[in-house]
């Protein structure tokens, strides 16, 4: 999800669950300062990089949910549990205290840090304790590894099985050089995670090579 800015009031438009024009990214400290001081400024610079086609209910899909302005956050028009909903749920904000205020311009921060940032340096910027600090780090570079910040729900499956060719079919020297130790020897780990969903919705997977595993010398 990117990070984008604002520079005016919030469009009523995509608030309301229709899809906008999307916001300028902003280019410099001053900029992130302008864009993300203002709460409101905040919610819908959180839509716009969430639903850039429109905000949908995150338990059921559905779109054009209801706006409820004085809490900040939507209804599905869809009876079920869990109708209202905020910008934060289902993401790595969701079950914090800190308003997107705060993390906002803790993700530009990180984001445009020419060498890695500390907890306490960016404890300092923010207004926050260093504990809070490093939290938010940790939350903030696992989402930029994975390359989302929307969390998986429902059902998660992981595996972790070894790709490479069976023993039985190489070559005796090939199996006496290669083959010092268990099956999963000289095979690359693959950490795969499955998000499954019911009918009607699609499922994710997410692969991650590991190192190949060589046998001990010691």
């Amino acid at each position: 999800m990117g990070v984008v800015g604002l520079h005016s009031k919030p469009l009523g438009s995509t608030l309301r669950g229709r899809e906008a024009t999307p916001l300028p990214r902003p280019k410099t400290l001053l900029d992130a300062i302008r864009s993300y001081s203002d709460p409101a400024g905040c919610l819908t610079t959180m839509v716009q990089a969430r639903w850039p086609k429109g905000v949908t209910c995150p338990t059921c899909g559905a779109r054009d949910p209801r706006f409820i302005s004085t809490r900040r956050l939507w209804e599905c028009k869809t009876k079920h549990p869990r109708r209202q909903f905020s910008a934060k749920v289902g993401t790595i904000f969701e079950d914090s205290a800190l308003p997107l205020e705060k993390w906002l311009p803790a993700v530009w921060l990180i984001a445009n840090a020419k060498n890695r940032i500390s907890s306490d340096e960016l404890g300092r910027g923010l207004g926050v304790t260093q504990k809070t600090a490093w939290f938010m780090l940790h939350r903030i570079r696992l989402a930029m590894r994975t390359g989302t910040f929307t969390k998986w729900t429902g059902t998660v499956e992981a595996d972790e099985p070894s790709i490479g060719g069976q023993a039985r079919f190489r070559h005796k020297r090939q199996r006496a050089e290669k083959i010092k130790g268990t099956g999963g020897m000289g095979k690359v780990a693959v950490m795969g995670v499955l998000e499954r969903h019911g009918p009607g919705k699609t499922s994710q997977v997410r692969l991650a090579r590991g190192p190949e595993r060589a046998a001990r010398t010691d």
